[in-house]
């Protein structure tokens, strides 16, 4: 009887939930007259700008030079093969027929360069989200490659449009190593579906693989965060309601078997798409028997007669066509766009945006912790109007909070101006409450202190001890939020206060990079503060220094952290609203899906 009166208030709540849910969208958001931050570049300030401008245009330099690296892949020769012999589409191509534009939000473009095993360009997949059909979607395009002559793999990933849908997508282009995946490969992979299980968006995998890269198979296989989890989400992701469609536009060979199989509804391309635990090579080795790719595990074989494959689709448009067709079928609402004459339209986007330019943000990166500016001002170049409703404007000034619109988003703001005191914590505790209490979502922009603070007397053990229980209690409050939390590295992510601030570790939905960031246990420079002090070893202690000072300053930059999937990306600073506008538009669509009750099981295909 307690079962059916809970399971009867449940559904009544759902139900109120959703009715709500479509009465907002009826509805216009409430007014806001915030302040305007003003905060114009003053005279005194533009030595650090200055500065902090050079620093940013050689970190500019960096960034293109990687991203043309990127874009190389496998090589001229290895895409002549892809596209003349094997006649499959590049990735960009298959993108530009499957996805609405072409303004989709990259994730880790950068992620496996400069690894121990190797460049692995993009860790040799694509992922994102971008809108299909208005609808986002995860996908993952794996291509074979038979280049074995260089270990590197080539893709990217993002989030972008399938029929105004957000969805991922992950992308591998096997224009080097036949598509293997490699263990930075393997995590990329699962972190994409990880945004799209944070986020419910749709996912589509388009499968052109080879496998894994087995010299590297103790990476790969046995742990629980490795390969076999990719399939573990498939079947909690169908589980949730989440959508997940497959193409197999290529080689779909040994574990990239299983995610077309495992998928609610897959697509596979003539001659072109092949499935099978182990290809030609080992039947003849095995057995001795000469058989063809098409013949052992083409689209004839799985369309007609084992069942794999729901649509059969004669080239790789067909499929991608079937595709955006599939994403139409989705449990999706999406909110009636209200027409507005062309003048109005100017007026609003006028209105939105900030009082000063996005470009000088370059000047406001700071080149090192010394170096940084009011965040107020990296604040008025971000949001809506330059406006900002200051939260305890007065009290511990070194952490800034408030109400800030981006994009017609409302949003909490959560930056570190300053060393993060007991003050501040207290103050970005009751913040961060606040805006989960009214489900606003929240936006942090991070610089913290380069070390921790020193305890060099009895008074300042005291400080240290009550700064040391007011961030945890801000460290619960950022882990309890139940509201969607992006973070932007600005300047420094280093020691608790980097935890504090919403770091990887406190699983934001989305954290970016500026070029000029820093990531590390504590600064390039201060690594004394983390040996113990011993005067009769000071040469010995001077050169351990000036050694992990080294290191500190090579593994701190935003290039390694992002090749190593720290980070969902490095952004450029003058791209980072628009990359919000993104983050925030993802986060809103999920309250579009019609139906998010979970089921008992997954979608078991015959």
């Amino acid at each position: 009887m307690y079962r059916c009166m809970a399971r009867l208030v449940e559904q009544r709540w759902q139900c109120s939930v959703r009715c709500m849910s479509s009465a907002s969208r009826k509805r216009r958001a409430l007014r806001s007259a915030f302040p305007v931050l003003e905060q114009p570049l003053q005279p005194i300030q533009r030595h650090v700008y200055e500065a902090n401008l050079r620093n940013s245009n050689a970190y500019h330099k960096k960034y293109m030079e990687l991203t043309e690296k990127v874009r190389k892949g496998g090589g001229a020769n290895a895409i002549a093969r892809h596209t003349q012999r094997n006649r499959k589409l590049l990735v960009r191509d298959r993108l530009r027929l499957l996805l609405d534009d072409e303004d989709f939000l990259e994730l880790s473009p950068f992620a496996g360069l400069g690894l121990p095993y190797g460049d692995i360009p993009s860790a040799g997949c694509l992922t994102g989200q971008k809108p299909l059909d208005a609808i986002p979607c995860l996908c993952l395009f794996p291509t074979y490659y038979a280049d074995q002559d260089r270990a590197e793999t080539f893709g990217r990933a993002g989030i972008g449009r399938i029929n105004d849908l957000w969805c991922v997508f992950i992308a591998n282009d096997a224009t080097v190593k036949g598509g293997t995946a490699y263990p930075i490969t393997v995590k990329k992979q699962l972190r994409a579906q990880e945004v799209a299980i944070q986020n419910r968006l749709p996912c589509v995998y388009l499968v052109d693989s080879g496998g894994a890269f087995l010299p590297l198979q103790s990476e790969i296989f046995p742990d629980k965060n490795q390969g076999g989890r990719t399939f573990y989400n498939e079947a909690i992701m169908s589980a949730m309601k989440i959508p997940q469609v497959s193409v197999v536009c290529g080689s779909c060979t040994a574990g990239g078997a299983y995610i077309p199989t495992m998928a609610e509804e897959a697509v596979m391309v003539n001659r072109i798409g092949t499935i099978f635990l182990g290809g030609p090579p080992l039947v003849k080795a095995a057995t001795g028997e000469e058989v063809t790719p098409e013949d052992l595990g083409g689209a004839r074989l799985h369309a007609e007669v084992s069942g794999c494959v729901d649509y059969f689709a004669w080239e790789e448009k067909e499929a991608y066509d079937y595709t955006r067709n599939i994403i139409s079928t989705l449990n999706f609402q999406l909110p009636e766009e209200e027409e507005e004459s062309e003048e109005d339209m100017k007026k609003r986007k006028a209105e939105e945006e900030p009082l000063y330019s996005s470009e000088e943000l370059l000047g406001l990166a700071p080149t090192s912790y010394n170096y940084s500016l009011d965040v107020k001002m990296v604040v008025s170049r971000l949001t809506d109007g330059s406006r900002f409703q200051e939260f305890k404007a007065r009290y511990g000034t070194t952490l800034i909070t408030g109400f800030a619109k981006i994009h017609g988003h409302l949003v909490g703001i959560v930056a570190n101006n300053g060393e993060l005191s007991y003050q501040a914590a207290l103050k970005g505790s009751h913040f961060v409450q606040l805006c989960d209490q009214r489900d606003i979502p929240l936006l942090f922009l991070q610089n913290t202190a380069p070390e921790a603070a020193l305890t060099l007397s009895t008074r300042q053990a005291e400080i240290n001890s009550n700064c040391l229980k007011a961030q945890g209690s801000m460290m619960s409050a950022v882990a309890c939020a139940s509201v969607p939390k992006i973070t932007v590295v600005i300047g420094g992510c280093h020691g608790a206060d980097s935890y504090a601030m919403c770091g990887r570790a406190f699983d934001p939905n989305f954290l970016f990079l500026w070029p000029n960031a820093r990531v590390a246990i504590t600064a390039p420079g201060h690594a004394g503060s983390l040996l113990p002090p011993d005067s009769e070893q000071e040469e010995e202690k001077k050169k351990w220094e000036d050694d992990l000072n080294g290191r500190l300053k090579e593994e701190s930059s935003a290039f390694f952290s992002s090749s190593r999937l720290w980070d969902d990306g490095v952004i450029l600073p003058q791209d980072t609203r628009k990359v919000l506008r993104h983050c925030l538009d993802i986060i809103k669509q999920q309250q579009y899906q019609l139906s998010t009750e979970k089921l008992q099981s997954a979608l078991l295909r015959m």
